[in-house]
């Protein structure tokens, strides 16, 4: 741990603005400080667990929510999105459950 100094990405201004929305600093998590116990070299470095997919979830197991939405990976809309966080695009796609279904 170190003590708390200014933030190096945002020098201190807890981020910036962008028209009406402010957009925190990502480096200082918006406090303007790092050090201390917000040390942004010692956060853990694990990645946080990987959820189940949509499709998977508990709620499908209701018959309500089954026959409400006539599709688990779609909800009906016939198309599925993917957001690729490594080059930041959004890829949109033919549903694959729906894709056998005419």
């Amino acid at each position: 741990m170190s003590d708390p100094i200014t933030c190096p990405e945002c020098e201190g201004r807890r981020g910036r603005r962008l028209g009406r929305m402010f957009l925190t600093c990502r480096f200082c998590q918006g406090r303007g400080w790092v050090g201390g116990a917000h040390e942004p070299a010692e956060r853990d470095q694990n990645p946080p667990p990987v959820q189940p997919p949509a499709w998977e979830h508990k709620a499908w197991a209701d018959p309500v929510v089954a026959a409400a939405l006539p599709c688990r990976y779609c909800l009906g809309a016939r198309s599925v999105a993917h957001v690729d966080e490594d080059s930041g695009t959004l890829l949109m796609a033919e549903c694959p459950g729906c894709a056998d279904v005419v």
